[in-house]
């Protein structure tokens, strides 16, 4: 097994040969633009690793790999025109620097790239491939339409709110990760279980994304802390504050939650007290905790060696130790 700064090198040098050098270029440049700007590269490097946990090269798994980083770009270019965000890993996001057109169509040429790179397989591994891809491609959809539903509703539910982070996040990681199992031809056993160690392991990271949006170090989290309190997101620790707090708590989150105020630093920490004070965050920490375990459980029913196990608990031990 390699070191996640091996899989993220190689992963990158393969990259930087796929670059598409043909016209026209406007419809081009945009995705050699966006698969430029950066990023930890984790999806990818999940496939490798997991193909590599079933005993096969992870050179094997780099086409799987390109096409997973593809489709999350792809989903992010859309994404970004859907919320009109201005930037994307601080930099110009691809509507901004060309136009929304632009965006749109590069958007929906990058979404048939990652199919294409599957064509590297065999016609069996191919076709198990493009099958999960399918499924997965269309729940990530689902999931952003259920986010966008949510902003206008006021009934929104804890397992719905875990449902829609698990189609909007969650299930590209199990897929990941399920792909270099498909690729490596291990047992379909293996491969459900490392699907639902990336799929839970998933969970964990949105949850943990929440947390810390709300409560992660300004000067590491790479984001504006309190982002998710400006813009009245709905999410884990918010519904366990409406959840847990007195009628007369609940009002006045309610009211925080439907202003903007001009400053909004007096916003966001009336909202963190509210969260500290409901037992939310508490609340928030444990769930973080319990998906992590389920991922961990997974771990001792796969038929792999004690040291891969050892490699995957220490990947998601890292991750949720995170402050970024």
């Amino acid at each position: 097994m390699h070191s996640i700064a091996a899989y993220q090198e190689q992963f990158l040098n393969y990259l930087e040969g796929q670059k598409i050098l043909k016209e026209p270029t406007h419809l081009y440049q945009p995705i050699t633009y966006i698969l430029g700007l950066g990023g930890k590269r984790m999806r990818p490097v999940l496939t490798l690793m997991a193909a590599e946990v079933f005993d096969v090269d992870y050179k094997k798994a780099l086409p799987a790999a390109t096409a997973v980083e593809v489709f999350h770009n792809f989903s992010l270019v859309h994404d970004d025109i859907m919320d009109d965000a201005p930037l994307r890993r601080g930099k110009e996001t691809v509507h901004e620097k060309w136009n929304l057109n632009t965006g749109i169509l590069s958007g929906d040429a990058m979404l048939i790239l990652a199919y294409q790179y599957f064509e590297n397989y065999e016609p069996s591994t191919f076709r198990e491939l493009a099958k999960l891809f399918s499924k997965t491609a269309l729940e990530v959809c689902e999931g952003q339409q259920y986010d966008v539903d949510f902003e206008t509703r006021d009934d929104v539910t804890i397992p719905e709110y875990l449902k829609m982070i698990e189609y909007k996040t969650a299930v590209l990681v199990g897929a990941a990760m399920k792909m270099g199992a498909i690729i490596a031809e291990t047992s379909e056993e293996n491969g459900n279980l490392i699907y639902d160690f990336g799929l839970n392991l998933g969970i964990a990271f949105q949850l943990q994304d929440d947390y810390l949006d709300c409560f992660g170090n300004p000067e590491t989290f790479g984001k504006q802390v309190g982002g998710d309190i400006i813009e009245n997101k709905k999410t884990y620790l918010y519904l366990k504050a409406i959840e847990f707090a007195k009628a007369d708590e609940r009002e006045q989150l309610l009211h925080l939650y439907s202003i903007q105020p001009n400053d909004n630093s007096e916003k966001i920490e009336s909202v963190k007290e509210f969260f500290n004070q409901t037992g939310a965050s508490k609340a928030t920490q444990k769930a973080i905790e319990e998906f992590t375990m389920r991922a961990f459980e997974t771990l001792s029913k796969m038929q792999i060696g004690e040291d891969k196990k050892m490699v995957l608990r220490s990947f998601g031990e890292k991750l949720m130790k995170r402050d970024v």
